[in-house]
């Protein structure tokens, strides 16, 4: 018999699960359960309120119905039939009034019906019950509109063996672990608010200094390869946005408009229109190209509130933003520079877990429904294939994910569970050097289309310190960490000798807190290695007779050395970013 695929199995489980609940809640309302990476999830209008403590029943149930070897038998009939069967579930009934013909299928496995276009295992004997396990309830509107009544969506994962399922829990644990909405609140590094509002975090003291770490280091290398910096207003006319196109296919995302002085502005999603009228501001000539202009620009988005998440889904946030204008023969050497910045950055932040991703155009695509001439297009992604060839790059191409204005190379960083996300990206763009109508002076004297590179190598700073969270656990490189020493006394004989230490410590740059609190010695040891303090410099008589400290390195005791050795050990490390 051929094995079913595990997305067969993980959409067959969701009407299982569906299946469970209606026998244990009668009255239940049903909403849509498809299938989804590593498993599955179900919405619903329960009766009564349910909470995570119910989810071994209905899993106990669900494991009762597949021993059953229960078979999924496909049925189709019009709609005005299958809506009978449907006549107390208005959720189902709206889905069946919105489909475009006048038929609908549906399956039925034992007493459960469910209107659904398959595919589905032929019977539950197919489905390994060690295999899958209900994990979480959330919230969710209907069809993910907030103007639409909220639903408990029950989500499981589900593979092929038991082994596969143990493998993924164990993930998920050390996932939860590395949660950055857990450690980012532990180590105080930013906080939300209600009262600022949803979705818009708050930097503290300690987050923000690893902030600013971050955007000296950026800057420092940004002007090593010929950036100038600008900073654009938060808010801007809605003729900008009219022009940039972000008015027509983007008002949904952007925030209300306010009327100032009898003119509309609106809140910037976007730094690009700004950093062009810079641009737009003076006659350019080929011979001023490239132009670099990098900027630090916060700018606002609307998210649902259901999608907000930490730092890593919020509706204000800064980008690490890079415009380069160059000509089409500079296109390749730029991209190499840019991918070249890019391979430093990482290497200095430690990164190794990622991948690159090429977005190319579809050329199936009725019409090219994308922005500029297809020559144009050509030549990019061809420019863009050449550029990473040279430099060795090892990347995949996908086909159609591309952005509509132009090609991308983005970079995809893999979690814990070995989800991609993109953090970093490179883009051309040939939509707004057309709406903007943007020149430059070439060497024949007649104006030429610049070429534009989008360019965030850090992304935005909140998601991408969200993953920085999550990547290290809270245990950040010692250049990058808010808090590198705490200096512990033994006794409170020994602080003058620890004052002493904190003034060299200050001397040499370094962020240092001495912590002579009225605590037990192993209480602010403990402290510290909670806050993830990379050294404790434990300080008593025989370290103040002898010029030294006694230093722990994340929980592991170095033995007693000279306060210079130790200072030198800590610019080595620093200065190569170990």
């Amino acid at each position: 018999m051929k094995k079913a695929k595990i997305e067969t199995i993980r959409h067959s489980l969701s009407h299982i699960m569906a299946h469970a609940v209606q026998d244990l809640f009668p009255k239940i309302k049903f909403g849509m359960g498809p299938a989804i990476e590593n498993g599955f999830y179900y919405d619903f209008e329960f009766p009564q309120n349910i909470s995570i403590s119910d989810l071994p029943r209905i899993e106990k149930r669900m494991k009762h119905i597949i021993k059953r070897n229960i078979s999924f038998k496909k049925r189709k009939l019009e709609k005005k039939e299958i809506t009978k069967l449907f006549r107390n579930q208005p959720y189902k009934k709206e889905l069946i009034k919105d489909l475009p013909k006048n038929t609908a299928s549906f399956y039925e496995s034992g007493n459960f019906i469910d209107l659904c276009k398959g595919p589905h295992v032929k019977s539950t004997k197919e489905i390994d019950l060690t295999a899958f396990k209900l994990t979480r309830t959330a919230g969710a509107y209907w069809k993910g509109s907030e103007k639409n009544p909220m639903l408990t969506r029950i989500y499981g994962v589900a593979f092929k063996t038991k082994k596969e399922l143990t493998d993924y829990l164990s993930k998920l644990e050390e996932a939860k672990k590395r949660d950055h909405r857990l450690i980012g609140k532990q180590l105080e590094l930013y906080a939300i608010y209600p009262e600022i509002g949803a979705g818009l975090p708050v930097w503290l003291p300690k987050g923000y200094r690893m902030r600013r770490i971050l955007e000296d280091y950026m800057i420092k290398l940004e002007r090593k390869y010929g950036y100038e910096h600008i900073l654009t207003p938060h808010i801007g006319k809605d003729t900008l946005f009219k022009t940039s196109g972000h008015l027509d296919f983007y008002k949904e995302s952007m925030y209300s408009p306010v009327e100032i002085d009898k003119e509309t502005y609106y809140l910037k999603p976007m730094n690009c229109p700004m950093a062009i009228i810079v641009y737009k501001g003076n006659l350019h000539s080929y011979r001023e190209l490239p132009i670099k202009m990098g900027e630090f620009g916060t700018v606002y988005r609307y998210e649902k509130s259901g999608e907000l998440s930490g730092l890593s889904r919020v509706r204000g946030f800064t980008q690490n933003d890079a415009h380069i204008f160059c000509t089409p023969e500079q296109l390749m050497t730029q991209f190499i520079e840019v991918f070249k910045m890019l391979k430093i950055f990482y290497r200095d932040l430690g990164f190794t877990n990622y991948k690159f991703r090429l977005g190319l155009g579809d050329p199936k695509k009725e019409k090219f429904k994308y922005c500029g001439s297809k020559k144009d297009w050509n030549h990019a992604e061809e420019t863009i294939k050449k550029a990473l060839e040279k430099t060795g790059a090892d990347y995949y191409e996908a086909v159609g994910e591309a952005a509509f204005y132009g090609p991308k190379l983005d970079v995809q960083a893999i979690d814990t569970l070995g989800r991609e996300e993109s953090i970093s990206t490179i883009q051309i763009d040939f939509n707004l050097p057309e709406k903007f109508d943007m020149n430059y002076v070439g060497p024949n004297g007649k104006k030429q289309r610049p070429y534009v590179i989008h360019r965030a190598l850090i992304g935005s700073f909140e998601r991408f310190f969200a993953f920085l969270i999550e990547y290290y656990k809270g245990n950040f490189p010692l250049w990058l960490t808010p808090e590198q020493v705490w200096i512990i006394p033994i006794s409170p004989k020994n602080k003058k000798y620890c004052k002493e230490i904190y003034q060299k410590l200050l001397e040499n740059n370094f962020r240092v807190k001495i912590k002579d609190e009225s605590e037990s010695l192993s209480k602010k040891i403990r402290t510290g290695q909670l806050q993830k303090i990379p050294y404790l410099l434990i300080v008593g008589d025989k370290e103040m007779k002898t010029k030294s400290v006694s230093p722990r390195f994340r929980g592991k005791d170095l033995g007693q050395i000279k306060l210079t050795a130790f200072i030198k050990r800590l610019t080595i490390e620093i200065e190569k970013k170990k």
